[in-house]
């Protein structure tokens, strides 16, 4: 009954501290981050007993990466008219990710003495958006801005975990392997097609008074189904996610004519609705989670902190550069860069003998808390501005 009493406080505790991040501009995942740490001291000091919670991490973390993906590509617009400015969108996502992985693997490499695979295995989390902290962060600026986020924040999820699994699941990259990729894709696109239409369906003609929370647990199966056989799943989040949102725009195909469009628009909409409220829980958990599983000494850790600072500062350096290539504002979108989620995940997934010794928990947690701040920094300035304006 305590552990109950707890986690509700708790979940309450950061319902308001979400709404009030909006005014403080301190980015949520601090305030959760902090939250958590709290909670821990506060069972240290009440001698609460507290079972082993590292199990429920990696598990929080991929039902909250599907949710948000799925939550962020259900706001995004597609039509003809966008197609040069989701291309560019799409370059920014991919190009930086590339960029800073393998920048940081050679570093690693260089000051390790790990093969240069592993390096780049394990500098990639580091080098993928945070759609967890960068969404959310995004939902009260300008619609340009946000639908930027948005697009490049789910983007870099997707082409940041596709990597990830090329270089840390495979032992040789060849051309059977490329082969072998060519045909994962096109397995992920059937697969995907079938299990879009099905849930779309679904979604439409379901008339039992609960059906939202199925066809979220189906999604969520038929993500770890693509997973088992290793297939880059997150492409049907994200394909799912942009047909729901945007089947009017599909109307002139014969496929769209069998949906009722007058009918399904309001069912999409408290989908929109229902999968926004599980998303905030998942998410709140895991960061909450995660800071109750933060020890001080892994974010004041002085031997990771230099590395930590060269990361972030390599992040914001490139990401200004290549959005000064691209002709894309600085002001605001220089600022939200965060790592999170997406990070611990891939941290975690890591197995015993891709470990490189600079790289550990306090380095990512550092890297984490740094992003955020500056997130923070930004937010702030752009309150200011409004003001003046």
């Amino acid at each position: 009954m305590t552990v109950i009493i707890i986690s509700c406080t708790l979940l309450i505790i950061a319902y308001f501290l979400d709404i009030a991040s909006a005014y403080i501009k301190i980015p949520s995942v601090i305030l959760l981050l902090a939250l958590g740490m709290v909670a821990k001291q506060c069972c240290l000091f009440f001698s609460i007993s507290v079972p082993n919670l590292n199990p429920l991490l990696p598990i929080l973390g991929t039902i909250g990466l599907l949710l948000i993906v799925l939550e962020g590509s259900l706001e995004l617009e597609i039509n003809k008219s966008k197609i040069k400015q989701i291309t560019i969108f799409s370059l920014q996502a991919l190009l930086p990710m590339l960029a800073l992985s393998l920048g940081l693997a050679f570093a690693f490499y260089t000051y390790s003495q790990a093969s240069f695979k592993v390096c780049l295995a394990n500098a990639i989390p580091f080098a993928i958006i945070s759609s967890a902290i960068a969404i959310p962060s995004a939902k009260n600026m300008a619609h340009p801005s946000k639908e930027f986020i948005t697009y490049e924040s789910s983007l870099s999820d997707i082409f940041g975990v596709l990597f990830f699994n090329i270089v840390a699941l495979n032992e040789t990259l060849d051309i059977a392997f490329a082969g072998y990729f060519i045909l994962q894709l096109g397995a992920i696109l059937a697969f995907s097609f079938v299990a879009i239409l099905t849930l779309a369906y679904l979604l439409q003609n379901l008339k039992h008074s609960v059906k939202f929370v199925p066809i979220i647990i189906m999604v969520i199966l038929i993500y770890s189904l693509a997973k088992v056989y290793h297939l880059p799943a997150l492409i049907f989040i994200l394909l799912f996610g942009l047909f729901l949102g945007n089947l009017g725009e599909l109307k002139h195909f014969k496929l769209a004519q069998y949906f009722n469009l007058a009918k399904f628009n309001p069912e999409v909409a408290k989908f929109k609705a229902y999968n926004a409220e599980i998303t905030f829980l998942i998410r709140a958990l895991f960061f909450i989670l995660f800071g109750f599983l933060i020890q001080a000494s892994e974010i004041l850790n002085p031997h990771t902190i230099v590395w930590a600072a060269i990361i972030s500062a390599s992040i914001f350096l490139l990401r200004f550069l290549f959005l000064k290539c691209f002709k894309l504002p600085l002001f605001p979108l220089l600022f939200i860069a965060p790592r999170g989620l997406i990070t611990v995940l891939l941290f975690l997934s890591l197995a015993p003998s891709q470990y490189v010794s600079l790289i550990n928990k306090s380095l990512v947690t550092q890297v984490i808390i740094i992003t955020a701040l500056v997130i923070m920094c930004g937010l702030i300035k752009l309150k200011k501005n409004e003001k003046n304006d």
